[in-house]
């Protein structure tokens, strides 16, 4: 288990602490075109191989590929500290993903292997949230830290450390299981190839749509990942052993949890990406300021999985901890949506923690019922469907929400500049228009100088800018809570779960 803790604290220090080196990146090897690639090719190559290798692990057991996973996600990020060009970073940062994808396919249903019994499953959870919630926490600060001190090189160095334990902690002490099986196993590679040109071609999309609409180019795409999926239905439905097998979508049970999934990344993605937001670009705080404000949803995220591990398994109606979670989820997002610049930092760091807590609440369970109804012969696959479609959720969540926040945003500056004139207008709709004006000091302040120059009242358009900022992200976190309050509707469809000692 610690081991397999180490494992989710390396996947999530990967997402927090690179991401605060990316300027100091662009600075270095230029190339901005590719900016948005190095967490795109990470997150692509991540998708399409949870499920793949899920069902791989079934069939020949998990050890060995979580072994791989290791090896190669720590000898990507070496690859990533030693690139000198964007196209190289991107490549490396690519199959460091593909290592991600392997752990989490493979790393998080070896737990039911250690713990048949799903109430000692559920206390041993809280290894995999706390190892979470410290690389979530500690990932941005760390990540700022080593940059400034060392470069942003050992952003992707700090990995080797921590692989290196969990590959010594995986390779001396996980056991290695293999289910009994009768005649030879034919892996449907097809199935494979097809999973992952549709998981690929359908984030590709998601991340398209936002940025350049529904174009020729996008909506054939979108035909091409229809028709990739149909193909992998006929396909799966003819092979011996597939890759996703179909009765998984036969089970109401199943597809209720898988849609809960998607519902929970949708609004954990949407929060985390988009709350530092509204603190730091909507109410001008400092970016130290943002970050301890936002540093209770991953301190608490640890909290709500302990909690939850003591009172979950008590429960006459184990499923009701979700409705809970979610619950939460639904009244952070109307605390946020309600939040001003002049909010006391306490309510907002409540806030905060109800995110966490309800998460804590929430993402452990979803593996542990989820397993409970598939059997032993599926846990692979069952948990690694999991993870996708909560990786689809987040894609679905931060596109949607950044549409909204980008075009109400865009749309309102434009109309406080209209007030000044159409020249104006027309001169400085495209700078203020950029939110990360109100983001970056620098930007900000050259911006501020040259609207002196102009004879504007550069900080008043600022704050108006800030005021039109501030609703768009409220339009969104309605939105996140519209979802999470369908998901503590939904939960009603599971039917009654006990956790019987295997």
């Amino acid at each position: 288990m610690l081991g397999i803790g180490l494992v989710n604290m390396l996947v999530a220090l990967d997402q927090t602490v690179v991401s605060t080196a990316l300027p100091s990146i662009v600075v270095e090897l230029h190339g901005f075109e590719y900016y948005a690639w190095i967490a795109s090719a990470y997150l692509l190559a991540s998708v399409v191989t949870v499920p793949v290798f899920g069902r791989l692990g079934d069939y020949f057991g998990r050890k060995y590929f979580v072994i791989t996973a290791v090896i190669v996600f720590t000898l990507a990020s070496a690859l990533c500290g030693l690139a000198s060009s964007m196209p190289f970073l991107v490549f490396a940062r690519g199959l460091q993903g593909v290592g991600g994808g392997m752990m989490v396919g493979t790393a998080f249903a070896s737990i039911p292997d250690l713990f048949p019994d799903p109430r000692a499953r559920v206390r041993w959870q809280v290894v995999l949230a706390a190892a979470y919630g410290i690389g979530t926490a500690a990932g941005p600060s760390l990540g700022g830290w080593l940059s400034q001190h060392f470069g942003w090189r050992s952003t992707f160095l700090v990995n080797l450390p921590v692989g290196a334990l969990a590959l010594y902690f995986i390779w001396a002490h996980l056991p290695y299981y293999r289910r009994e099986r009768t005649g030879d196993v034919r892996i449907d590679w097809a199935g494979a190839a097809l999973v992952a040109l549709v998981l690929g071609g359908l984030q590709t999309f998601i991340e398209a749509v936002p940025k350049d609409g529904l174009t020729t180019a996008n909506l054939i795409l979108a035909a091409l990942v229809a028709v990739g999926a149909a193909a992998l239905l006929v396909c799966e439905r003819r092979a011996t052993h597939p890759i996703v097998p179909l009765d998984l979508f036969k089970d109401p049970q199943l597809v209720t949890l898988f849609t809960l999934s998607v519902l929970s990344g949708f609004v954990m993605f949407s929060l985390i990406f988009f709350a530092p937001l509204l603190l730091q670009g909507g109410f001008g705080l400092s970016p130290q300021q943002a970050g301890l404000l936002a540093t209770p949803i991953a301190a608490c995220i640890a909290l709500g999985s302990l909690i939850n591990t003591r009172i979950v398994i008590h429960m006459p109606r184990p499923t009701a901890i979700l409705t809970i979670g979610f619950s939460l989820l639904v009244a952070a997002s109307v605390g946020l949506a309600l939040a001003t610049p002049a909010t006391p930092h306490l309510y907002l760091e409540l806030s905060m923690a109800a995110v966490g807590i309800g998460l804590g609440f929430i993402l452990n369970n979803l593996n542990v019922f989820g397993q409970e109804i598939a059997g032993r012969e599926r846990f692979g696959i069952t948990t690694a469907l999991l993870q996708s479609t909560r990786m689809v959720g987040g894609m679905l969540g931060t596109s949607v929400v950044a549409t909204i926040v980008n075009r109400r945003y865009a749309s309102g500056v434009e109309e406080s500049l209209r007030v000044l004139g159409e020249s104006v207008s027309a001169t400085w709709r495209p700078k203020l228009a950029d939110p990360r004006i109100l983001v970056d000091q620098s930007l900000r302040d050259s911006l501020l100088t040259e609207l002196k120059r102009a004879g504007l009242d550069g900080p008043a358009l600022l704050d108006a800018a800030r005021h039109v900022l501030v609703q768009s992200i409220h339009i969104g976190v309605v939105l996140t809570g519209c979802a999470a309050l369908a998901a503590a509707l939904i939960v009603r469809r599971i039917s009654h779960i006990t956790f019987r000692r295997h």
